[in-house]
């Protein structure tokens, strides 16, 4: 999951005393589709065409564009609603099956070792066993000797009957370190089987989301923090890592309909914060085009890199921040600038 959010910063003109409070275009979470930009009529109905009003201040804009969004509420919306809470109760009940799976194949591999311990402890009693009459056949072998060094002559068929013998136990012995072989060869491939299956079903289970924070003013990026609930990200935790990020000169917030977003503690978020959070309509990009831009640059810096734990994406996360920050944008007002020179102008 992709979250971001734009946020604004209230600077000092050089020209002006007074704080200047520029807004901001945000975010969007959920899995992030990127497609061919749509041709749009000349007079589109949808909340995001007030922006294309050049008559109109980017606040008032901005505050018909939430009128238009809190307005726009159609069957068509209730359906939609409908399908993308039925896509989220399947998409739910799959990972329940991969986790069952997980589960039995853990259960499996541990009753394989149980058995494996049952069998390592059968053949220590048969190599004690062996030992035994290793040592019998050995003392027997000496006692034949000892008795041709004395010149007395052996018991008749003696030798004959215990050579006969002790190739049947070396027979059954030959026999036992096969059937062991085999069983350890068996053994590995299950278990190796077993924990490739944990191992790409895990991966399915368990993944990390990032959330976005970008300013649309300087295009700065100011936070991408991890999550490794994955699908369990909660609005607690979401919130908690806007309260590290966001500005205290925020003057808008914009994001889609997530349920993170949607939670009331976004509500005493905004409240406390002062900052007016913005909700786009459903399947308008165009009403967050910066972020969702800044996402799929995002995905595509990713995309020839590696990484084995969240750690190790943390890092490339900051690596990619900084580059980001510090590579000229041409869609700054100032073509060649940095985010990060473009803020200190301000």
């Amino acid at each position: 999951m992709f979250c971001s959010s734009n946020c604004v910063y209230e600077v000092n003109q050089s020209s002006h005393q007074a704080k200047v409070t520029l807004p901001a275009v945000s975010g969007s979470s959920g899995k992030l589709v990127i497609q061919h930009p749509k041709t749009e009529p000349v007079f589109a109905d949808y909340p995001g065409a007030v922006f294309a009003d050049e008559s109109l201040s980017y606040p008032e804009a901005m505050k018909q564009f939430i009128s238009a969004s809190a307005s726009e509420v159609t069957a068509r919306d209730i359906d939609i609603t409908n399908s993308e809470a039925a896509q989220r109760h399947a998409e739910k009940r799959v990972l329940r099956q991969e986790e069952e799976a997980l589960k039995a194949d853990s259960d499996a591999l541990s009753s394989m070792r149980a058995q494996r311990r049952q069998q390592r402890q059968r053949q220590k009693q048969e190599d004690a066993a062996f030992k035994i009459l290793k040592a019998e056949r050995r003392a027997q072998q000496e006692k034949r000797k000892a008795k041709k060094r004395a010149k007395q002559r052996p018991e008749w068929g003696s030798k004959k009957a215990a050579d006969e013998q002790w190739k049947a136990i070396r027979q059954q012995r030959q026999a036992q370190v096969q059937q062991r072989q085999q069983e350890r060869q068996q053994w590995r491939l299950k278990r190796e089987q077993l924990r490739l299956r944990a191992s790409q079903i895990q991966s399915l289970v368990t993944w990390i989301a990032i959330l976005v924070v970008v300013d649309s003013c300087t295009r700065q990026s100011l936070g991408l923090p991890l999550f490794v609930a994955g699908a369990n990200v909660t609005a607690e935790m979401v919130v908690e890592a806007l309260r590290q990020l966001l500005p205290s000169e925020l003057q808008f917030l914009i994001s889609d309909r997530g349920p993170q977003f949607r939670a009331n503690l976004m509500k005493q978020l905004a409240s406390e914060s002062n900052f007016i959070h913005v909700v786009i309509a459903r399947h308008r990009p165009q009403s967050n085009g910066i972020a969702e831009r800044f996402v799929r640059t995002l995905k595509e810096w990713l995309a020839d890199k590696s990484w084995q734990s969240d750690e190790e994406l943390g890092v490339l996360l900051n690596q990619f921040q900084t580059e980001y920050n510090e590579r000229p944008h041409q869609g700054l007002p100032i073509p060649g600038l940095s985010p990060n020179e473009f803020a200190k102008r301000l």
